[in-house]
């Protein structure tokens, strides 16, 4: 299995930032249980669907605010010390975010 390399932000998120990433993490935790009690009700597979749909939306809107907070700090960073790399593995977290 490919295990990921444990990494950590050298310029720490700022505090309103993060909060706002955890609520919307929590909005998410809610529509996943909401979903599950759907199944349990034996309710309309449309509206379950849509559900999900929600809940992959909400997921990719904050990958993309993570992608962006990435870009300017980390990978700025990166780019200032001439790491060649940054470049490949921008692209391919932009992929996976698909």
């Amino acid at each position: 299995m490919n295990e990921l390399k444990k990494q950590y932000k050298h310029m720490p998120r700022d505090e309103k930032e993060v909060r706002n990433m955890k609520s919307r993490l929590h909005r998410m935790v809610g529509q996943l249980n909401g979903i599950e009690k759907m199944l349990d009700e034996g309710r309309y597979c449309g509206d379950i669907l849509i559900q999900i749909s929600a809940i992959e939306s909400a997921l990719q809107a904050l990958g993309y605010i993570v992608l962006q907070d990435h870009l300017e700090t980390c990978v700025r960073e990166k780019v200032k010390e001439d790491d060649e790399e940054v470049m490949k593995e921008v692209l391919t977290l932009i992929k996976k975010l698909k």
